[in-house]
């Protein structure tokens, strides 16, 4: 096929050795199938941000540091070039997510290079080496179901210790590999500690997966694993390797009126000693 106009600075490089086929256009980006030497790969090309369906949200970019306080700026007031910028550090985000959780041994495809907006990256494919279809895309019997959910929110632990939420993710969002689930686009992703809509976005993801999975297994539906996850993350002891029980007990804690009286009435006291000093100190 011709190839694409943003991908002949990969080709010129010697990056990408032939464009085979556009595999999908999605919400975000275009992927193409791409031969780099002898292996088959994968180029996202991310649309303009005029041409996206999916918007930045204040509530995904919460938390991301700017270390360029001109490029800080620049973003903040929405000028071309801060446009510009956020549209570089939007991109960036999920080629910094993919090395990071890779690196955590999250099941997400391998990351190459990222070259003027084209992130260059391992072709998922299925047990028969064709490229893998998303979840949405599949049949599942109660078992498979059961089987991928599982795996899928082991996933989702083992992103949160390595301190990441997806924020978007869903049965679009996850391909069936030959050796099971793998989660893909992440430009959306957050930093768990310094976003403050982390644990929300954690429960929406969770619930996606758990709502999908439920159609063909509905006892799933009665889990809480994202409070539960949640939860032990909160309190230090989440780790990759711990066991779930899909429940969470919340702990409802009778309020002691006693003690919340008393501290009104100490607090009154003291602005009674306040104001009688103010006005002692009025009459010197």
């Amino acid at each position: 096929m011709k190839i694409p106009k943003r991908l002949e600075p990969l080709v010129e490089a010697g990056l990408v050795d032939a464009v085979m086929r556009q595999l999908m256009s999605g919400k975000e980006a275009m992927i193409f199938v791409v031969r780099c030497g002898g292996d088959m790969r994968c180029a996202k090309v991310y649309k303009e941000a005029n041409l996206r369906s999916f918007r930045q949200s204040v509530d995904y970019t919460e938390g991301r540091k700017v270390k360029n306080s001109r490029r800080a700026r620049a973003m903040e007031k929405g000028s071309r070039y801060g446009r510009k910028a956020k549209e570089e550090a939007w991109q960036s985000t999920e080629v910094d997510a993919l090395y990071r959780l890779a690196a955590a041994g999250v099941r997400v495809p391998r990351p190459y290079d990222f070259v003027d907006g084209v992130l260059l990256m391992e072709l998922v494919t299925d047990g028969e080496g064709h490229p893998a279809p998303r979840l949405n895309d599949v049949v599942l019997t109660p078992e498979q179901a059961r089987e991928f959910h599982g795996a899928l929110v082991r996933e989702v632990v083992r992103m949160l210790c390595a301190g990441v939420v997806h924020g978007d993710l869903s049965e679009y969002n996850v391909l069936l590999g030959g050796e099971g689930p793998v989660i893909i686009d992440l430009p959306q992703a957050v930093d768990a500690a310094g976003n403050a809509h982390a644990s929300a976005m954690l429960e929406r993801d969770v619930g996606n997966l758990t709502r999908y999975f439920g159609r063909f297994a509905p006892e799933l539906l009665r889990t809480e694993y994202a409070k539960e996850i949640w939860s032990l993350y909160k309190s230090g002891r989440l780790t990759p390797e711990i066991e779930l029980s899909g429940r969470y007990e919340r702990v409802e804690k009778a309020v002691d009126v006693d003690g919340v009286m008393r501290l009104v009435d100490d607090a009154l006291e003291e602005e009674a000693a306040r104001q009688l000093y103010t006005r002692e100190m009025a009459q010197k």
